[in-house]
C-alpha cells in the first residue's frame, strides 16, 4: 500500500509553506493503538494522586511554553496572537481543572437488601480524538485533559492543515513526565488516519469536532461496534436583540460575535435577529462597528481578525455572498493570503442559503422579527442548536426565551459560550453529548455496578 502524501502546512496570512509533516497510515494507527493500550493499563493502575500530580506538571509545562505555542498557532492557523495566547492558556487551564477531578471521580454506595452495592467509574481504555482546524489546541484539550484524568490513553488526529501545535503538545507531555505512548499524535488524512481510528476495535471511544456531514459518517461507522461517541458539530447561532435592550451595547458587541476567529467558529452568532421597531437604528449603529474592525497581520497585537484557513475555505465563503445581495462590509488586505472582509448581509429571506447554512467565515445576516413569539420561531428555524445570545433588560423575557430556544449554550446580554468549568454541547444536528464542566471526566468512563452479598 502506498503511503499517503505528506501534509503541507501553509501560513494562511502569506500562503508560505511552514512545514511538511508525514501522514500516518492505517498500520501506524494500529501500532499506536497497541502502544496506547499497554500504556493505559499502567496509567489506570497508578494512584489517583500520582495521575493528578503529572497532569498539573503537564499544565505547568504548557504554561511555560504559552508564547511558543501561540506563535506556532498564528503561523499554522492564522489566528490573531491574542486569540492564540488564550488557546494555549485554555489547554493549561483544562489540564489543571481535570487534575482536580482525578481524586473526586468517585462511585456510589447504594442501599440494597442482603449485602453492599457499590459503583465504580472505570476508564474506557484508548480514546481517539479527531480535532478540527478552527481551534486546534483548545478543542484537542477538551478531550485530552479529562480523558487522561479519568485513566485513559489518548490518540489525537489533528486536522490536516493544523498539526503543529498538537505535535508540540505531545512533546511537552513527555517533558512533563506523562508516560510514553499515553498521549500520541498521528497527523494524517481524514479518509485514512481518521477512518482507521474510528474503525479500530481497540479504540473505545471517538471524540469528533467538525462538520455535521462528517459527524454523521463517523456516527454510522461507530454504530457497527456500538462505539462510544461524542460529537461537536455545526452551528448557525442566533443573536436576538429585543427593543427593550441596550441597543447600542448590542450593536457594538455584534461584529466580534461573528467575526472572532474570522467567523470560523461553530458558536458564531451569524443570524442577527432584531426587533423591527429598532431594526433601522441597529443597522445605523452596527455599520460603523463592522467597518472599523481591524483585519490584517495576525501577529500584530492590534489585529482583530485574521485570514481564513485555506483557499478552499475562501472560495466556500465567497460563494455565499453573491453580487445581488445587499451588504455592509469592512475591509481586508489584498495580495497573498486567504483574506475576506467582514460582511453583514441585509434584506434576505430567512430561508436564503446564507441565512440557514453554516458559512464558517466572517459573514452574518440580519433579519427583523415582530415579537417574542416570532423571535423564538426564527431562532429555532434551523437544523442546528449549538449556541446563541439574547439582549433584553427584562429578566422574565430572558428566562422565557432562554428556555424556549433550542440550543445547548445561551448567553444573555453577552456572547459568551465556552468556559472550561461549565458544560458545552449542542441540540439537534449540532452534536451529541457534552464536553467540559464538572462532569467532563465521567464522559470517559463506564459505570460498573458491584453487589457483594453479606448473607451466609
Amino acid at each position: 500500500m502506498l503511503a499517503p502524501p505528506a501534509l503541507r502546512v501553509l501560513n494562511p496570512a502569506t500562503e508560505e509553506l511552514v512545514a511538511t509533516v508525514p501522514a500516518a497510515t492505517r498500520d501506524d494507527v494500529d501500532a499506536a493503538v497497541t502502544r496506547a493500550a499497554a500504556a493505559q493499563r499502567g496509567w489506570a493502575a497508578a494512584a489517583p494522586a500520582d495521575r493528578a500530580r503529572l497532569l498539573r506538571r503537564f499544565a505547568a509545562v504548557v504554561d511555560a511554553h504559552t508564547e511558543e505555542l501561540a506563535l506556532l498557532e498564528v503561523r499554522e492557523a492564522g489566528h490573531t496572537i491574542g486569540n492564540a495566547r488564550w488557546e494555549a492558556g485554555n489547554v493549561r487551564d483544562l489540564l489543571d481543572f481535570a487534575a482536580g477531578g482525578v481524586e473526586r471521580l468517585s462511585g456510589r454506595q447504594i442501599p440494597v437488601a442482603g449485602g453492599i452495592d457499590v459503583t465504580f467509574l472505570e476508564p474506557l481504555g484508548v480514546i481517539g480524538v479527531i480535532a478540527p482546524w478552527n481551534f486546534p489546541m483548545p478543542i484537542a484539550g477538551w478531550a485530552l485533559a479529562p480523558a487522561l484524568a479519568a485513566g485513559n490513553a489518548v490518540i489525537l488526529k489533528p486536522a490536516e492543515t493544523t498539526p503543529l501545535t498538537a505535535l508540540r503538545l505531545a512533546e511537552l507531555a513527555l517533558e512533563a513526565g506523562i508516560p510514553e505512548h499515553l498521549f500520541q499524535v498521528l497527523p494524517g488524512l481524514g479518509a485514512v488516519t481518521g477512518d482507521a481510528l474510528v474503525e479500530h476495535p481497540g479504540v473505545a471511544k471517538i471524540v469528533f469536532t467538525g462538520s455535521t456531514a462528517v459527524g454523521k459518517q463517523i456516527m454510522a461507522k461507530c454504530a457497527d461496534r456500538v462505539k462510544r461517541l461524542t460529537l461537536e458539530l455545526g452551528g448557525k447561532s442566533p443573536n436576538i436583540v429585543f427593543a427593550d435592550s441596550d441597543v447600542e451595547a448590542a450593536a457594538a458587541a455584534a461584529p466580534m460575535a461573528f467575526l472572532d476567529n474570522t467567523g470560523q467558529d461553530c458558536c458564531a452568532r451569524t443570524r442577527i435577529l432584531v426587533q423591527r421597531s429598532v431594526y433601522d437604528r441597529f443597522l445605523e449603529l452596527v455599520a460603523p462597528a463592522i467597518e472599523a474592525v481591524r483585519v490584517g497581520d495576525p501577529a500584530d497585537e492590534k489585529t482583530q481578525m485574521g485570514p481564513l484557513i485555506s483557499r478552499t475555505q475562501l472560495e466556500r465563503v465567497s460563494g455565499y455572498v453573491t453580487d445581488d445581495l445587499t451588504t455592509i462590509r469592512g475591509t481586508a488586505p489584498e495580495g497573498p493570503g486567504f483574506w475576506y472582509p467582514p460582511t453583514l448581509v441585509t434584506g434576505v429571506a430567512p430561508t436564503a442559503p446564507v441565512a440557514v447554512e453554516e458559512v464558517f467565515g466572517p459573514v452574518a445576516v440580519v433579519l427583523p422579527f415582530e415579537d417574542e413569539e416570532d423571535a423564538v420561531r426564527l431562532a429555532n428555524a434551523s437544523d442546528y442548536g449549538l449556541s446563541g445570545s439574547l439582549w433584553t433588560r427584562d429578566i422574565g423575557r430572558a428566562l422565557r426565551v432562554s428556555r424556549a430556544v433550542a440550543a445547548g449554550n445561551l448567553s444573555v446580554n453577552s456572547h459568551s459560550s465556552v468556559r472550561y468549568w461549565t458544560p458545552f454541547g449542542g441540540y439537534k444536528q449540532s452534536g451529541l453529548g457534552r464536553e467540559l464542566g464538572p462532569d467532563a471526566l465521567t464522559a470517559f468512563t463506564e459505570t460498573k455496578n458491584v453487589f457483594i452479598s453479606t448473607e451466609a
